[in-house]
Parts: C-alpha cells; sequence; structure tokens
C-alpha cells in the first residue's frame, strides 16, 4: 500500500494512516478506492490479535479534504444508459470499507488535525470516537450542498442517528463548516487536543479505557435522537419540511431537496438500507445539471481564482502592512475593519477627528457583532485602526483606498492631497462602481500605480472585489491589489477599464427591465415573484431601493450631462422617467430614506410594495404579459450583457465572470453564473430564446455575434 499504511504499536493498537503520495491533501479517489479494501482485509484478519485503530493523516496540518470534485464531474450518464446501475454499486463499493471499519469489533479513534469536510469527516463518522486539533485551520462538517450536492459515504445515515434528523438536516443542507470548538460544542467531536501528539496520546488512552466501543445505533435499546419520522414530535418537519425546503429554494436547489428526502427516508428504515437508500439520492444529485453548474464554478473555477489565475505572472508576491483609507463612512470603515482582522494597521482618515472617531465606532459595533471575537480579540483589532484627520499620517502606507462619494471632483481631489504625501512605490486604489478609472487616474501623479478596487457592502462581509485596471495601470500594482484582496479574505475578479466594469454593467441591467415592465404597467408582485422564482435574493424593485433611488437619480442625471456634454443624446426612457418621477413626483426615494417602491417599517424591514405603483404606472389595470417572459426578461439582458463585455475584451476569464456574477450581484448561485447558465441551457437554444425575446421586446434582447459564433461552431463558455 503506498496511499494507505498501517502501524502496529507495542499496545497492539493499529495506526492506519493516510499519506496519499504527490498531493497535498488526501482525496476520496481512486487511490482510496483501490487500497481502502485491502486495508480493511487486513484489519479483519488481524482483528484477534489487535487492541484497536487509531485512524489518523501522515500529513501536518492536513487531514482528509474529501471526494474528488474533478472525478465525480467526469461521471456524465444519459437516465436509460445502462451504466447507472454499475455507477450505483460502485458507490455502495465505496461506502463499505467504512461500514467494514466501524464494524471491526474493536474501538477505532480518530485525530483530526486539520479539515475533515465531505469524505472526511465521512471518514471521521465511521470511528467510534473523534478527536479534533484544537486550532483555527480545523474545520469540521459536510459541504457538499454548496455543491449541489449530498454527503454519499455514509454521512446522512451517520449523522441522522448521532445527532436527529432536525440538527442533521440543518448542518447537512446548510452545508454548515464548524470550527473544531463549535463542533465539540455541536456533538460532531467527542474532543480537543493541544496538539497532534497530545492528540495521538488521548485517542490511545480512550482505546485502552473502551476496549467494548462500538457505534451508539449499535447500543441495545437505541433510538434515534428526537425521534424518527414515525413520531409524533417529527411531524412538524416529515409533513411540512418539503414543503418549506420548495418555498424556500422554489425549486432551484435540488440538493434541499434530495437532502430532506434522504434524512427521512434513511430514518424509516434499517442501517444497512439506509446506507442504500443514500447512495441512491447520491446518485440522483450527482447526475444533476446544478450540481455540475455549482461544482464547475465553485470548485474548479473557485481554485483556478484562489490560485491567482488572473494575477499578473511573474509579479512577486507583495504584503500590505499598512493600509490606508479616505472615507470613513459605512464602507471605508467596513474596510478598516475587515484589514484590521486580518492583522493590517489600518489608518482610516476623514476631513474631521469626529467623523474618524465615528468610522472606528462602526469597527468597533462589527467586532461586538461577531460572536467569534471576544474583549481581547476586540481590542487587539481595535489597536490597529488610527482614526486620523491629518493626510501626514497616511505617509507610509503601502495602498491607499479611497472610499469617499462618487463623484469625480471629490475623487480627484482626494487623490492629489494622497499622493502628495505617499511614498512614489505605493498603490492607490479607487473604490468606485462605475466611474472610469483612466479617467480617475487623470488626477494621479502616477497613473502607473492608480487602480480601481470595487468593494460591496457591507465590506466586511460581502466575499467579493472587483479589481480594475486603468490604461497605465502596472501589473506590480495590480499584483499589489490582488493580493490584498486575498489577504482581505475576498475573492478578487480582475477586469479592464470601460463604463460600468463587469458587475455594474450586469446588474444594470435586470435593475433597467425591473423600471421598463413596471412602466409597461406589469404588477410590481409579478416582477418581484419572477427574479424570486429565477433564484435572485431580491427583484430589481427591491434592489433599487437597497442601492437608494436617490443614487440612481443623480446617477442618471450625471449621465445625462455626461452624454449633452459629449454632444450625445442623453437617455430619457421609460425607465428613467420611472426614476424621475419616484424622486421629483412622489418623492419616494428609497429604504434609507423611509420608503421607494417598497414601504418599510422603522426598522427597515421591508413590509410590501408600495400601493401608490398602481396608480403611478397601472391606472387602466395591469398588463398581461406571459411569466416566462417576465422571467426571462430579467434573466437574459443580464447573460447577453456579459457576452457583451467578454466580447469588448473588459473581462477576459469565464471564471471570474461565474463567480463575479454570484458573489457580486447575487446571480442565481444554481446556475453557476452568468456564462455557466449559457453552458448549461445550450449555447444554440439560449441563442434562439433571445432573439425571439428582442422581437418583442426589443435591442436588450439581441444575441451578441460572439453567442452566435459559438452557436454556430458548437462551442461552450470555458
Amino acid at each position: 500500500m503506498t496511499h494507505i499504511r498501517l502501524e502496529k504499536d507495542a499496545d497492539g493498537i493499529v495506526e492506519l494512516i493516510f499519506d496519499q503520495q504527490g498531493k497535498s491533501v488526501n482525496v476520496m479517489g481512486d487511490e482510496y478506492a483501490r487500497e481502502m479494501p485491502g486495508i480493511l482485509d487486513e484489519l479483519e484478519a488481524q482483528k484477534e490479535t489487535i487492541t484497536g485503530v487509531y485512524v489518523r493523516s501522515g500529513k501536518p496540518g492536513q487531514f482528509f479534504a474529501g471526494g474528488d470534485i474533478t472525478q465525480m464531474m467526469a461521471m456524465d450518464l444519459n437516465p436509460d444508459d445502462p451504466e447507472r446501475q454499475r455507477m450505483f454499486e460502485g458507490i455502495l463499493e465505496a461506502k463499505a470499507p467504512l461500514r467494514r471499519l466501524e464494524a471491526l469489533g474493536v474501538p477505532v479513534a480518530v485525530g483530526i488535525n486539520g479539515a475533515a469536510l465531505g469524505g472526511g469527516y465521512e471518514i471521521a463518522l465511521a470511528c467510534h470516537h473523534r478527536i479534533a486539533l484544537d486550532n483555527d485551520s480545523v474545520q469540521i462538517g459536510l459541504p457538499e450542498a454548496m455543491l449541489g450536492l449530498m454527503p454519499g459515504a455514509g454521512g446522512v445515515v451517520r449523522m441522522v442517528r448521532m445527532l436527529g434528523m432536525q440538527d442533521a438536516l440543518t448542518l447537512i443542507s446548510q452545508g454548515k463548516r464548524l470550527q473544531a470548538a463549535q463542533a465539540l460544542e455541536k456533538g460532531l467531536v467527542h474532543a480537543l487536543a493541544s496538539s497532534e501528539e497530545d492528540m495521538g496520546l488521548q485517542a490511545k488512552a480512550w482505546i485502552k479505557a473502551n476496549p467494548e466501543a462500538r457505534q451508539p445505533w449499535e447500543q441495545p435499546g437505541y433510538s434515534i435522537p428526537g425521534g424518527g419520522p414515525q413520531d409524533p414530535a417529527t411531524q412538524g418537519l416529515t409533513y411540512f419540511g418539503p414543503v418549506n425546503v420548495m418555498v424556500q429554494t422554489k425549486g432551484n436547489m435540488p440538493a434541499q431537496q434530495v437532502i430532506m428526502a434522504a434524512v427521512i427516508d434513511s430514518a424509516r428504515v434499517d442501517y444497512d438500507t439506509a446506507h442504500k437508500i443514500e447512495a441512491r439520492y447520491f446518485q440522483r444529485l450527482l447526475l444533476d445539471q446544478v450540481a455540475r453548474n455549482m461544482m464547475t464554478t465553485f470548485f474548479v473555477q473557485m481554485n483556478e481564482l484562489d490560485a491567482g489565475a488572473s494575477r499578473p505572472q511573474g509579479e512577486e508576491k507583495t504584503e500590505v502592512r499598512k493600509l490606508g483609507i479616505l472615507g470613513a463612512g459605512v464602507m471605508g470603515a467596513g474596510i478598516a475593519f475587515n484589514a484590521a482582522k486580518v492583522g493590517i494597521d489600518v489608518v482610516l482618515k476623514d476631513l474631521s477627528q469626529e467623523n474618524a472617531d465615528k468610522g472606528k465606532q462602526y469597527a468597533a459595533a462589527a467586532c461586538a457583532r461577531n460572536r467569534r471575537i471576544d474583549e481581547v480579540q476586540a481590542q487587539e483589532i481595535l489597536s490597529r485602526i488610527k482614526a486620523s484627520a491629518d493626510l501626514n499620517d497616511l505617509a507610509d502606507c503601502d495602498l491607499v483606498i479611497e472610499a469617499v462619494f462618487e463623484d469625480r471632483e471629490v475623487k480627484a481631489s482626494v487623490t492629489r492631497e494622497a499622493e502628495a504625501v505617499l511614498a512614489d512605490t505605493a498603490v492607490f486604489a479607487t473604490n468606485t462602481s462605475a466611474l472610469p478609472i483612466t479617467e480617475l487616474a487623470q488626477a494621479s501623479a502616477r497613473p502607473e500605480n492608480f487602480i480601481g478596487m470595487h468593494f460591496f457592502s457591507p465590506a466586511e462581509r460581502m466575499p467579493l472585489v472587483e479589481i480594475i485596471t486603468g490604461d497605465k495601470t502596472s501589473d506590480t500594482a495590480l499584483a499589489k491589489a490582488f493580493d490584498l484582496s486575498q489577504k482581505l479574505g475576498k475573492k478578487p475578479i480582475v477586469v479592464k477599464d470601460s463604463p460600468g466594469f463587469f458587475t455594474t454593467r450586469v446588474i444594470s441591467q435586470t435593475i433597467a427591465q425591473g423600471q421598463l415592465m413596471l412602466a409597461e404597467g406589469v404588477n410590481p408582485a409579478l416582477i418581484e415573484n419572477a427574479a424570486a422564482f429565477n433564484g435572485s435574493p431580491m427583484g430589481p424593485l427591491e434592489t433599487l431601493d437597497n442601492i437608494s433611488i436617490e443614487s440612481a437619480y443623480h446617477a442618471m442625471k450625471q449621465g445625462q450631462a455626461d452624454a449633452e456634454a459629449r454632444g450625445e443624446q442623453a437617455e430619457t426612457g421609460p425607465q428613467a422617467e420611472v426614476i424621475r418621477v419616484m424622486f421629483e413626483d412622489v418623492e419616494r426615494r428609497g429604504q434609507h430614506k423611509g420608503g421607494g417602491f417598497y414601504d418599510y417599517d422603522e426598522q427597515g424591514k421591508k413590509i410590501a410594495t408600495w400601493p401608490g405603483l398602481k396608480d403611478l404606472f397601472a391606472k387602466d389595470g395591469y398588463a398581461d404579459v406571459p411569466y416566462e417572459d417576465v422571467k426571462d426578461r430579467l434573466l437574459f439582458p443580464q447573460v447577453l450583457e456579459a457576452i457583451r463585455i467578454m466580447e469588448e475584451g473588459v473581462l477576459c476569464s469565464v471564471g471570474d465572470g461565474n463567480i463575479g456574477s454570484i458573489m457580486g450581484i447575487g446571480f442565481p448561485p444554481h446556475t453557476g453564473g452568468v456564462y455557466q447558465c449559457v453552458n448549461a441551457y445550450g449555447v444554440q437554444a439560449f441563442a434562439e430564446r433571445a432573439a425571439q425575446l428582442a422581437q418583442t421586446y426589443g435591442e436588450a434582447f439581441e444575441p451578441p455575434q460572439l453567442l452566435l459564433d459559438m452557436a454556430a461552431q458548437g462551442k461552450t463558455f470555458a
């Protein structure tokens, strides 16, 4: 055996050690499948002479990463393919060694010294006693649902019998990853260890003290915690759970529906039959298009992004030790908190000391809201933030981010002021959602060090940063912005300069269609529900309320002024009129102004669409529009705009587009993003549907030439 080995000590305890050669982590792939049955053959042959088994990893700080996603994606069978039965039998074969391990007849303990996620934790579940290293690098859980999958190596069956249906369902369907202490609290592990050596000592001591150990469900008189599906106490879950899942997912997330069914059905039957049920449901998801969409984007493309696929090659790794932030509003303060939390010293600068202090207070409140941050940690974080009104405090910053008002002159002013005190090597980043970087860089004395970093609000929580390069931005500046984004725990996508960049251009399409349909007299409830059933977190009307109608109005006016200055026709279409009416005529200017397309309570919580919309835009009754058209009018323009962006060379990476659309602007995650959405739909079919929509609803739906060419050539976005 070259990837799994057995080592027996003087006390008769055998260490089962996972250590796949040539890989940084252990995975449940071909090597595991080949060697694990043989390992169990050896253990079963020795079981009369051994006192127990200690399962561990031979890789320091790395336990077991789980299944081989790349291998899973290669499994693509039609519903009538006879290989499906062989595939099902293969899944059962892959599960069998863990069943043999837990039924070996000797105590089995496991030491978790790193991430135990998915298949890694399923291995741990097959052991009788679980010990985890008390370290921040340890994560434990079954996150398969985040890839559109479910556990397939016994995770559902064992978790249900260990925790009960409700707790198991919550952890599995939400794909929760728990740190070691949280896992102990939830019952996923039995003990914590201070070091790998301590973990081994604890495991072997437990083995010696528990020679008759077995799984809880093998004990006499066992019953599922909280009751099985037939018990009155669980009737709410078994009867209404599936309905609630459908309501929450709108039918877009098969994994959550299948996990619910697997939890309930596996709890109805005996243990061995439950494993067969789990295997069937796992196969169902493994061949599902949604799972393939999510595996493509959230595993393959995400790994490429994390590895720096869009980072300039040849540039040395950089580290920002001191970060300057201009503007201590919500955005600037959020970035400051984020940076200080990961160990970066921050100068939070505003026009007055009072404003700067308010920004630091925002960071203090963010610490208080985070249950993982104790008082000592909070003080450490806040000590790294220097609130200041003095420009000279920026002098030794490696990089400065301006987060001031979205106004060219204001941004130009702070650029010149900051650069006057910064070192020549410092990078200046502007946080803007739409203003052209090359134009803003005209205020800079060092345009090669000028770059765009578009953060999303709230900056301390939103995972994306859109990095925009101007015409003169250097690779060195791009590398430094990319490295800082990753240090902050963000996912950086890289975009070339263009009005609106990528995310703003894409999301503006669905917002515009929302306004246009409202102007046409389409029921606002139909518009918002169509977005929800597409899988969007909120509809275009609520989105604009959140952004603020006031901001949209001022941006519209600025755009009209810019067009007139260029001698072009200013935009005065129906959607522009909707914004004007809402802002000027009825003074409903968005959520933060008390109300917009929706009414809100005193805490800013959405109540319902504002009744006055009907009198404004549908006096003669709501327009009769096919529901599928409403849904497609919200989805297709975003995708078509993303294709135009690719066509223009503004974005070069399909992965960046997929990840950016989901993490930045809430594009439906089950689709895999704006480009994977086309692959799944079918490139030819997507182009044909776009052409149909264009005939009825206008040029926004005209298929770009790039899409037509790909359809003709049989290509997909990759």
